[in-house]
């Protein structure tokens, strides 16, 4: 398995709890929009920590960029992050990934799985194909949304949030479900992108197949 060292160029929080880290960009390290790498920190007792994190930059950029929820509670690699300072060294290993556009349609996300839908919905906008492609983001409370404002400017009406634990006037407030989908989908013989907590995906999907969907146009990164 191949590994490339590389230093940070720079690491800033997104939100409270969600770090972008920039990179730089080892030569012939290629990705499609949607995947991702296991992503270890160069420090003496975490080399061996890899954790999966999906490109947000895109794949012409000559920088890599990650955008990650961080766990401070746990103390593992996440919380280490946190303490990463520019020209501090990750190593990057091969690239995988499930996830890729194959059509206009719906990204459902949750929480810190709308990361392999960042690059995905960038790169539709550079290309000028991002028309008709909608985005539900489930999270828990506002200021877990991670890029609000660039999912506004980039989708408009086709940014839907709904939140699980807080009430406010300019979200839905829940839990995503088939009557949800139905009021907010206008049809459901198109593309599907799935990515979120397993039991999140797993209840989606069944509703999202309930509603006529078929199983080959959900794409989701294998469980």
């Amino acid at each position: 398995m191949a590994q490339h060292i590389v230093k940070v160029n720079s690491i800033k929080h997104i939100t409270h709890d969600a770090l972008q880290i920039v990179t730089e960009k080892p030569l012939k390290y290629n990705f499609t929009p949607g995947q991702a790498t296991e992503v270890a920190i160069n420090k003496k007792g975490w080399k061996d920590e890899k954790r999966p994190f999906t490109f947000t930059s895109l794949p012409v950029s000559d920088f890599l960029e990650f955008s990650i929820k961080t766990y401070p509670s746990h103390k593992g690699v996440t919380n280490e992050l946190l303490k990463l300072k520019k020209d501090d060294e990750l190593i990057l290993h091969d690239v995988f990934g499930a996830i890729a556009y194959k059509g206009e349609g719906v990204f459902i996300a949750g929480g810190a799985g709308v990361t392999p839908f960042i690059c995905i919905l960038r790169n539709l906008q550079v290309k000028n194909e991002i028309r008709g492609n909608k985005l539900i983001f489930a999270n828990k409370t506002k200021e877990d949304i991670i890029l609000e404002s660039e999912f506004e400017k980039l989708l408009g009406e086709n940014f839907i949030n709904i939140l699980s634990d807080e009430v406010t006037d300019e979200y839905a407030h829940g839990q995503i479900d088939e009557n949800f989908l139905k009021v907010n989908i206008a049809g459901f013989n198109q593309q599907f992108y799935l990515c979120g907590p397993p039991p999140m995906m797993a209840a989606v999907k069944k509703q999202l197949v309930n509603l006529g969907v078929s199983e080959k146009a959900i794409v989701t990164e294998k469980m």
